[in-house]
């Protein structure tokens, strides 16, 4: 198939745009003129444009018979709010305009978040989670239920769209604020970060980026048109991560814990920090936002419908792990 994938530059767009050459899909890359396409495979085709301007994107999807959209400002602060808006639903809104006047294109991936269901304190949620819209931990969680509720409308109008929603994805790759699960273990191992963070009251549902990519693939395979799905795996907190990658690399756990009021401290002045520098934190006050709650997702439905098969996470991490070593950003 010739497929063409937005966010084709990012931490889970370049390694989507990989397996799917891999596959033997012609791949067109929507990038930016001024992003670094490097990495990506020899085999995919450029497109350049924005998500803010529908004609280059109907300009890329010509000829296409599926669209990924994976394009996302997926950090949990920004000095300029607004720029979750234009991304992530102008920006998907565009697609669904540039979709519907191209004939060749029979489906649409869309690449959702688990924070578009909602937090689930004290129990496991599926797809039939709807998120309530009253309160939000962040900007970039409020973009996305607004894009989810699009989405969803776009495929009662008979759009060919599929939704998945990825959890907190780790493995190797850019080192984005996509991959926040290895921006943390750098911290850990480098001395940065020298307790664990809370109490583990949170409790996330981790999935390792290929599991991810494989998702995606199979959702424009078999996923049906309108339907969300989880691309999840296992549910621990961060102190159970900081446990298991202590065990992995047979060097010491953390002594005690950081409670959340002082990372809170601690992000407020990041920001603060940020505004100065232009530099985006690392954790920021709606971080400890979201670690005040537990966002944990079963992904059933996606292994009986899709055959998504998230491994083990004790064989992610360890793979994760090496690689951070490999490239002597951390030392164990």
């Amino acid at each position: 198939m010739r497929v063409v994938v937005t966010g084709a530059t990012g931490y889970l767009g370049g390694r989507l745009c990989a397996a799917l050459a891999g596959a033997g899909h012609a791949v067109r890359a929507f990038v930016r003129r001024t992003s670094d396409a490097s990495a990506l495979p020899p085999a995919a085709e450029l497109a350049y444009g924005d998500v803010g301007d529908a004609e280059s994107l109907a300009a890329a999807f010509d000829g296409c018979d599926a669209v990924f959209h994976a394009t996302a400002s997926v950090e949990p602060w920004l000095p300029d709010p607004s720029v979750f808006t234009a991304v992530n639903v102008r920006g998907l809104e565009n697609v669904l305009k540039a979709a519907k006047r191209t004939p060749s294109v029979k489906k649409i991936v869309y690449t959702s978040s688990f924070f578009a269901l909602g937090p689930t304190d004290g129990y496991v949620a599926d797809e039939t989670q709807m998120h309530q819209g009253k309160t939000f931990c962040t900007e970039y969680e409020r973009s996305k239920v607004l894009a989810d509720k699009i989405a969803l409308q776009a495929a009662a109008e008979g759009v060919p769209i599929t939704i998945v929603y990825p959890g907190v994805i780790y493995g190797p790759g850019k080192l984005t604020t996509g991959n926040l699960v290895s921006r943390i273990l750098i911290e850990r191992f480098n001395g940065r970060l020298p307790g664990y963070i809370g109490d583990g009251y949170d409790r996330e549902s981790f999935c390792h980026v290929d599991d991810v990519v494989s998702g995606h693939i199979a959702a424009m395979e078999k996923g049906r048109v309108g339907e969300r799905y989880l691309l999840t795996g296992e549910n621990l907190s961060f102190v159970q991560i900081f446990n298991m990658a202590a065990n992995i690399t047979n060097t010491k756990a953390p002594l005690f814990h950081v409670p959340l009021w002082v990372i809170n401290i601690y992000g407020w002045i990041s920001v603060f920090i940020s505004r100065i520098t232009g530099k985006l934190p690392l954790i920021s006050y709606p971080t400890v936002c979201v670690l005040r709650h537990q966002w944990a997702y079963s992904c059933d439905k996606a292994k009986r419908e899709l055959g998504y098969g998230p491994r083990n996470l004790t064989e992610g991490l360890a793979e994760m792990l090496l690689w951070l070593k490999n490239e002597k950003l951390i030392k164990f």
